[in-house]
This record gives C-alpha cells, sequence and structure tokens, in this order.
C-alpha cells in the first residue's frame, strides 16, 4: 500500500475512535485507541517509537519519540488540544524527517468533527 492508501484507511479509523470518544479526553486516550484500531484492522503499527537523531554519523537518543507508526511509512501524531499550531506542524514534520517518511498525520481529537482536526504533514514530494 501507499502511503496515501494508508493514511486514507487511518483516518477512516481515527473518525471511527472520535466517533465512540467523542472530544474531551486525554491525548493518551486517543493513542490507545486508535493504535488498537489500526493493530485490529492488520497494519504492522508502531507506538511511541524512538527515533534519534542522527549526528556526525553517531546516534544521539534525544526524546524524540512518534505517537503511532504504520507500516515504517506513515508517522501519525495525536492531539487534545484546543487548537492546533505551528509547533504541533514543526514537530510533525521533524518525525517525518528523522524517520526519513514522507507523509504524516497531524490529528486533534478535541474537536467536534474531526475533519478539522486532521492535518496532512508532507515530508518533501509524495
Amino acid at each position: 500500500m501507499t502511503e496515501n492508501e494508508i493514511a486514507n484507511k487511518v483516518i477512516g479509523l481515527a473518525i471511527d475512535v472520535h466517533k465512540v470518544l467523542g472530544p474531551g479526553l486525554l491525548e493518551s486516550a486517543y493513542k490507545e485507541s486508535l493504535y488498537y484500531k489500526i493493530r485490529k484492522d492488520g497494519f504492522y503499527v508502531e507506538k511511541e517509537k524512538a527515533m534519534p537523531l542522527i549526528f556526525d554519523e553517531v546516534k544521539l537518543e534525544c526524546g524524540y519519540r512518534i505517537d503511532i507508526d504504520v507500516e515504517n511509512k506513515l508517522v501519525i501524531e495525536t492531539k487534545s488540544v484546543d487548537a492546533l499550531n505551528d509547533i504541533h506542524l514543526a514537530q510533525t514534520l521533524t518525525y517525518l524527517k528523522l524517520a526519513n517518511y514522507k507523509l504524516g498525520l497531524l490529528i486533534n481529537f478535541n474537536v467536534v468533527l474531526l475533519k478539522e482536526g486532521i492535518k496532512r504533514i508532507i515530508n518533501g514530494h509524495l
């Protein structure tokens, strides 16, 4: 599957999670629920995946962790905030660069309609 195909499937699963849980919970509740749904759907998925920084050919553990990594192709950063801002976009792009992935989803579950809380982040060209 391509990054776009995976992303489209994950967006559908995120909408399912949001329909059941609604807005207002902690980020961890959405992350765990979405992780469960993605895994149940048959995808290879990792949660809280450590992303080292490569500096001067040395791997440095700086505390970067991808919320959810799907098929080693897609970064999912989950949030439950009043509004997404530039720092959230930059964080997701940083994870894409560290993992050398092309596509990420920044998903804010603290909205009435989930489609208003989803941002696609592209690293380079798809």
